[in-house]
């Protein structure tokens, strides 16, 4: 199912044994526009760290109830590897991370999931993983830092990010909600991640390999929208 950032934050988390907080944030990375991270707040439980839940112990997200449930008990979140909150995600946090859950390493290969292009949630699949040649170093933003970044067509600036829209099941950014107020009446368009040419993060800019005009004549993404 597809869901908007938005929407899914503030969503309680429900681990094996009862709730761990809401939905803060997510962390992403730009080569294939996958959500890797869930940013949990947790209130005064585990404070002055960042709670980090990978999708691989995201379980399902149940929308009528507004909550995630998430395949790990406390314990298991309150031993994991700790990131001081004022922190980026570096590479040797996320080897201990994924180490400690024994979790295949997404990094591990060319695919969206490293040796898959879909989360393998079969331990047993696991024991069948191995890390393969393509190996790459991911770097992770944040979707709430991305906001207001300004896409930048072909042929001059057309909108900035108000949201991403991501598939639950892979954990992919399908699309980007743009918002074009200062060009047409308020008018909003996705532009999907293959259309991406290149993120200039110093510029704080998307830029997409489509003309102004070609945006332009997109459907209308509202609410209602249909983007299945």
């Amino acid at each position: 199912m597809l869901n908007k950032a938005q929407t899914l934050k503030g969503y309680t988390l429900e681990s094996l044994d009862g709730a761990i907080g809401k939905v803060k944030e997510f962390y992403f990375d730009d080569q294939h526009w996958v959500i890797r991270y869930l940013v949990a707040e947790t209130g005064n439980w585990l404070l002055n760290r960042q709670v980090l839940i990978s999708p691989y112990a995201l379980e399902a997200v149940i929308n009528e109830k507004k909550h995630i449930k998430i395949n790990l008990t406390k314990k298991q979140i309150e031993d994991s590897p700790s990131l001081d909150s004022d922190k980026p995600v570096s590479r040797q946090f996320e080897d201990a991370y994924y180490g400690f859950y024994g979790w295949p390493m997404y990094w591990g290969g060319p695919h969206m999931w490293g040796a898959y292009p879909y989360i393998v949630r079969d331990p047993e699949k696991w024991k069948e993983y191995t890390q393969g040649e393509k190996t790459w170093d991911p770097y992770l933003r944040s979707t709430h830092d991305v906001t207001g970044h300004h896409i930048q067509a072909a042929d001059g600036e057309i909108g900035h990010i108000e949201d991403f829209i991501i598939d639950d099941e892979t954990w992919a950014i399908r699309y980007l909600i743009i918002d074009t107020r200062n060009w047409w009446s308020g008018k909003k368009v996705l532009v999907a991640p293959q259309w991406i040419e290149r993120v200039s993060w110093i510029e704080s800019k998307v830029f997409v390999n489509l003309t102004r005009e070609t945006i332009k004549q997109s459907p209308e993404y509202t609410e209602e929208s249909d983007v299945s």
